[in-house]
Formats: structure tokens, sequence, C-alpha cells
């Protein structure tokens, strides 16, 4: 209900529209001025009609409450993110929330305009990364910092407290065109020699970066792989959980990145074979070690069965390469790998979506578009020597015919 003051020749509307995040009432108003000649009649009738404009103003989220961004963006990750997102996505939404809230935080919320969030944008791009002084901040994590703040906008919208978001209409600087650190063909191929050469305490390892090279899998896919995710008849491995840590919780298994990315792959004979041999090693070890042998039917796993640490596989390969004089590329690399020679043998893009567990085919182009360009480049060459040939045929066979 509408509250009425007068004030000289002015009229004051206020309208409560309920609390905000501190529990204080938050009243919105506005100053309506007749014309100059109205008579009172038409300025009792005129008023009215102000007021119940104003109200449904009001009721629509036309007019906002006087929260301050930081303090809005606190509530939603209480009120959605905590039940809405995944752990990992969370911890990496606080870590970017001190550049957001000294920037953005002390503004009222529909006070925030597209120059505000694309000036925090373009200073953001300029910043130096704080565990890498001396290098910019990455496209990616300033995208990841727009992302955020548009999705806190998106749900005040949702909420009916504002009707727009200054976010769209933010341009992102251009993304970072570095190459990928992986192996070449040739590398994999020594790496993979080598590995018959570890000691049976290390198959583990092995296992590991083999399933990574012809999977593709993730490596908290992979990690969180068990034995009875296999169907050895049919020679298909399936994904369905992700094993993950962070400081809060420690090791964690949670559901897998997205909705695609549960999938089934054709396992190949060499992985067969090395993990026939694998489950035979781990049983032997199992039986040794009695007792003290946590169930949790993992393929990676601690000296005692407890799921192996996300950092393990890293570890191991750092010292591997070390060891044999080798250049190091990350697990995650192993993965690039897999893409770039799917994509590189002409397997079509929708494929190589489904097998890497992609979303969307868009996010497959994107994080292999100098891959699909070259694999392209590589086919129209092939056309090309095609036709060259062709004709190459075609004028010897003239020459023939003519006696020359």
């Amino acid at each position: 209900m509408a509250n009425v003051n007068k004030r000289g020749d002015s009229y004051r509307i206020k309208v409560s529209c309920g609390y905000d995040v501190h529990g204080k009432q938050v009243i919105q108003s506005k100053t309506w001025k007749p014309s100059e000649g109205m008579t009172p009649k038409q300025i009792e009738k005129e008023l009215q009609r102000q007021i119940v404009l104003f109200e449904e103003e009001c009721l629509h989220g036309n007019v906002v409450a006087t929260v301050k961004f930081e303090d809005f963006a606190r509530q939603w990750f209480k009120e959605y993110a905590e039940l809405k997102l995944k752990t990992q996505t969370i911890r990496g939404y606080h870590y970017l929330e001190p550049r957001i809230y000294k920037s953005l935080g002390h503004l009222r919320l529909d006070k925030i305009t597209p120059r505000h969030v694309q000036r925090f944008i373009n200073d953001l791009t300029k910043s130096e990364c704080e565990n890498c002084k001396g290098r910019k901040i990455s496209a990616k994590t300033v995208k990841l910092h727009l992302s955020l703040v548009s999705a806190i906008f998106e749900y005040a919208i949702k909420m009916q407290m504002i009707k727009d978001n200054p976010c769209r209409a933010v341009t992102l600087p251009s993304p970072d065109k570095k190459e990928r650190n992986i192996y070449t063909i040739e590398e994999v191929r020594q790496i993979l020699k080598l590995f018959e050469q570890e000691p049976p305490e290390n198959l583990k390892y092995v296992v590991f970066f083999t399933v990574a090279l012809y999977t593709g899998f993730r490596r908290g896919e992979i990690l969180g792989l068990e034995w009875k995710d296999f169907d050895w008849d049919n020679q298909i491995v399936t994904i369905s959980r992700n094993s993950l840590w962070t400081k809060e919780r420690g090791m964690y298994t949670d559901t897998p990145k997205t909705a695609s990315s549960i999938r089934s792959l054709k396992m190949q004979p060499e992985i067969i074979e090395l993990l026939t041999r694998y489950k035979a090693w781990q049983d032997s070890y199992i039986a040794k070690l009695g007792d003290k042998w946590n169930d949790t039917d993992r393929l990676f796993t601690t000296w005692n069965g407890k799921p192996m640490h996300v950092t393990a596989p890293a570890d191991y390969l750092i010292e591997f390469c070390k060891k044999h004089g080798l250049r190091y590329c990350s697990p995650h690399s192993w993965r690039h790998l897999n893409a770039t020679l799917m994509i590189e043998s002409g397997v079509e893009v929708k494929t190589v979506q489904a097998c890497l567990g992609h979303s969307e085919a868009t996010t497959t182009m994107t994080c292999y578009l100098h891959t699909f360009q070259s694999a392209q480049a590589a086919a129209m060459d092939a056309v090309a020597n095609a036709i060259k040939l062709t004709q190459k045929n075609e004028n010897a066979e003239q020459d023939t015919a003519s006696g020359l």
C-alpha cells in the first residue's frame, strides 16, 4: 500500500518493496508534481493514477532495491550457487570475488551500468596475475569474472529486482592465441616404449596415461574410474563420476562436469590387454595387504586403496621425465593430444565433441579451432593435389595420342 505526503506543490509517493539482505525494509519513492492549471479534482484523479502506476512498477521490478552489489552477490551465493552449482565451480567463483568487489561491490545494484562493468573488464585485462608476477591475467580468466558478474545480475532479474543485465553490452578482450604445450606423436611413442620398463608399483601410472591418450578422458574422470565401469564382453568403458579435491573437502567424488560428460567409449585391444594385466597385479597386491586395504573399487588408489590424489599423476610424470631427460607436458595435455589426433585423422566435429564429453560442438570448435583449420587445409591440399594429378594424367594421355 502506497503512502502519500504533500510537500508544497508536489506529492511524495512511497511504496514498500520488501526487505534487503540485512532484513531492513526497502522503501521506494517518487515525487509527482501537478501541471499548472489543474483543478483539485483533476489533481486528485491524476494522483491516484500515479500511485497505481508506481505500485505496478515496484511490483514488476521496474524499481529496484537499493542494495549494494557485494551484499547481493553474497546473497546469491547462499540462495543459488550453494544449492545449484558444483563445489569446484563455487570454489573458483570465490577466488574471483575480491577483484569484483573491489571494483563493483560498493555500487548499488540498480546503479551499475554497462560502462561500469566495461571499465572493470578493461582494468582487469591490464592487471597482473597475483601468483605469476609479470604475467597479465588471461583472457579466459577475464571472461570468468564477467560470467560470474553476469550470473548475479541474471539472478537479480529473476528476482524482479532489476530489468536489464549490464553485462550483455560488455565487450571482452580477444582470446589469447597460444600454442598448446602437448607432446608430438614421436615423443609419446618414446614415452610408451619407456613405460614398458617401469617397475610393477608404477603400473597404475602407466595405465593412467595410456588411458588418457587412448580415450581423451579428463583427469578427474580417469581417477574416478571403478572396475564396475568396464563392460568386458562388449569392450566398453563408461564415465559416470569425477574424483576431485578441494582444500576444504579434501578428496571427494562428484558427478561428471556436464550431462554430456556421462559417456561410453569403445576400448582398443591395447587398452584391454593393459587393464587386464593391471587388474591381476592389483588383485595380487590386495591379497598381500589384507585388512589394511580399503575396498573402493577404484582403479587408481593410494597404497591402501583410498582414491589417488589429483596431483599424483603429474608428480609421477615430472619425475619420469627428469629421469629420462624428456620434456614435461601436463596430464591434461594428453587429452588435447587425443583430440588433435582425432581431428587430424578426419574425425568430424560432432564425433570429437561426443568423445571428449563437451556439452556443445562450439566448445570443441573453440578449443581446437587451429587444429580443425590445419586439418581442413590439409584436406584442401589433398583435393588440389588430386586435381593436379588428374590434369597430369590427361596431358600424358593427350601427348601419347598425338605421338609426342
